[in-house]
């Protein structure tokens, strides 16, 4: 059995759509189909004729952060929600705790 080994600055590629602080991924769920005219644009109504599936997925951005701490920037794959997270509390404190650094 072989061991893949993948260099320091290429590891954020290896899980596709998940952010790297979060842990936030691909979900799925469902979608209302409707059919029909709506009653006030003169049809008989909307009826619901089944759900149909969909994905949500996360607003992931690749970024370089600045860690001044180890003064070095760090690639990571984050969402927005992440970065808003990384800039409140700082960039050394929430990489260290979702253990990247």
């Amino acid at each position: 059995m072989a061991i893949l080994r993948v260099p320091q600055h290429q590891q954020f590629f290896i899980m596709a759509r998940i952010c790297s602080i979060r842990g936030t991924r691909v979900r799925s769920g469902g979608k209302i189909h409707r059919s029909g005219l709506a009653k006030k644009k003169g049809g008989i109504g909307r009826h619901v004729t089944k759900v149909v599936k969909r994905t949500i997925s996360p607003n992931l951005q690749t970024k370089r952060i600045w860690v001044p701490e180890l003064s070095k920037f760090v690639r990571i794959k984050l969402s927005c929600r992440a970065l808003k997270t990384i800039n409140k509390n700082g960039a050394f404190v929430t990489l260290k705790k979702a253990g990247i650094i």
